[in-house]
């Protein structure tokens, strides 16, 4: 008979864990990372140096932008390479990556999860054209942030007359997840958690390279009635750790939100947004959106989407969906995001990312930190710090169409309404329309190539990616177009008579 799961504190745990391992770590921004357990490594680093160098491998960001998360594992010497997908919420990471302190790689966060279930099964790898032509492509730097990561971990390969990138896999060597219930035979349910993410592949792959899976836990259960409901079966689990409530709250904001477990319609809508060039922008987007189609909103600027939709009556026509696994309900923002209350479904996040990446979403809202003359957008690198590309690529790849939201300059903009229309009471400080982007995060080149439809949607001018160049199509009613939009770009668009953006857009309220 197989023996009972290894129930240990976490310092017990992470002493388990040693120096040179690849370590993969689940969890979405805010939601379903193991806190106990990388507060309990980081601990141990200080105390005794020990583990060393590592390699962290996640798939979506983990942290709250100051201490929590992965900012645990910040230390060089503990580290020697991250593989990441998105660095935002983890600036501690970012920081030793731009002082050239780790070697440090950005991949698609889709990719990555993926990878995981790859690694598992000890295939190769991933093909896939997602990165192609961005700043992940061999051509254009392989996702390597500092002049210390050198060795390429992505290719280039033509199959059937067709350019492709190969992400390679490599050993994991240590899992830790996060669930909400264990039986005494390690059996993982997580009945009150807000994803599944993708803990299952992390177990099998770190358990087929014969490594460890460390699994932090709400609390031990006699037993899991329903097994469908295991999402990671105790054969996989060599240590289980019941964290204290402090460093297991749903997310980072929430100790826990029921309606992020609910299934069903539940009521919840976003509060109403005031007016502000944010919503001018939603309100614009949303007129994208068709009866019955599925979407993806980004975080930030793409919520006012949401909002809108709710204000006027159309929250119900279309489905919105997280890359992190929820299905419909209304996507949750902030410390929150990758949660939607009341969802009709949650899906493991590889799954998600798996109909992404073969054409399930019909639109995506999503935002821009710059735009240049060829369409392409720069999510990334931005004001002296690296944000990483997170899902963007995966999603920009794939979806039929693109709305891009931005306010048209950054930095202390502010708008108002006048008998005239709009009103440019402060212009922001920096551009968003650039000669070339920083980072070439969403290739517009590409998209063009593919038949993609790609919008860009600011509060005072849309413009379209055409053959002929970035075509303005409208401006906002009381704008000056020379001096409000023209002279603001650092290059010049197509400008075919444009139309007034719809005057529903500018209401005051």
């Amino acid at each position: 008979m197989r023996s009972a799961a290894k129930i240990v504190t976490a310092a017990e745990a992470v002493a388990a864990i040693p120096n040179g391992a690849t370590v993969a770590v689940g969890g979405f921004v805010c939601t379903g990372h193991p806190e106990a357990l990388t507060t309990a490594l980081e601990k141990r680093f200080l105390e005794n140096a020990a583990p060393r160098d590592l390699t962290l491998v996640y798939a979506a960001g983990q942290g709250d932008r100051a201490e929590r998360g992965l900012n645990h594992l910040a230390y060089a010497g503990l580290l020697k390479r991250v593989v990441g997908g998105h660095w935002n919420l983890a600036p501690k990471l970012g920081k030793l990556a731009l002082a050239n302190e780790i070697e440090a790689y950005n991949f698609p966060q889709g990719v990555l999860c993926v990878l995981f279930r790859e690694i598992a099964a000890k295939r190769p790898g991933i093909f896939t054209k997602v990165g192609l032509n961005s700043f992940i492509d061999p051509l254009n730097g392989g996702g390597r942030l500092n002049s210390r990561t050198t060795e390429h971990l992505v290719e280039r390969h033509m199959l059937d007359g067709e350019e492709w990138l190969w992400y390679r896999s490599f050993p994991i060597h240590v899992g830790l997840i996060r669930a909400t219930s264990a039986d005494s035979r390690g059996n993982l349910s997580m009945e009150r958690e807000g994803i599944v993410g993708e803990v299952l592949a992390i177990a099998q792959a770190a358990k087929n390279h014969g490594g460890i899976v460390i699994a932090q836990v709400e609390r031990m259960v006699d037993g899991i009635d329903d097994p469908k409901s295991v999402r990671v079966p105790g054969v996989l689990v060599d240590y289980v750790v019941v964290a204290e409530s402090e460093h297991h709250g749903q997310t980072f904001g929430e100790d826990f939100n029921v309606a992020y477990v609910t299934s069903g319609t539940g009521g919840s809508v976003p509060p109403p947004l005031g007016f502000s060039e944010r919503k001018i922008i939603g309100r614009r987007a949303l007129m994208e959106i068709q009866r019955g189609e599925i979407v993806n909103l980004g975080i930030g600027l793409p919520e006012a989407v949401a909002a809108v939709a709710a204000e006027t009556g159309r929250f119900e026509e279309f489905t919105l969906t997280v890359e992190s696994g929820p299905i419909g309900g209304v996507p949750a923002s902030g410390l929150n995001f990758g949660c939607s209350s009341y969802p009709e479904a949650i899906v493991d996040q590889p799954s998600q990312f798996d109909f992404y990446d073969g054409g399930g979403l019909d639109i995506a809202v999503l935002g821009a930190v710059e735009v240049d003359a060829e369409g392409s957008v720069n999510v990334s690198s931005f004001a002296g710090r690296f944000a990483g590309v997170g899902g963007f690529l995966n999603i920009t790849e794939s979806a039929r169409r693109l709305v891009f939201c931005c306010t048209f300059t950054a930095g202390n903009l502010e708008v108002a309404i006048d008998e005239n229309g709009l009103r440019i009471v402060k212009e922001g400080k920096h551009p968003k329309f650039v000669n070339r982007v920083q980072q070439v995060c969403f290739h517009g080149p590409s998209a063009l190539a593919k038949g993609q439809r790609v919008l860009y949607v600011t509060e005072r001018a849309v413009f379209e990616l055409t053959a002929e160049g970035l075509v303005l199509r409208e401006v906002a009613p009381g704008i000056d177009l020379a001096k409000d939009v023209l002279s603001l770009m650092e290059f010049a668009p197509v400008c075919c008579e444009p139309s007034l953006m719809p005057a529903d857009c500018f209401i005051l309220s």
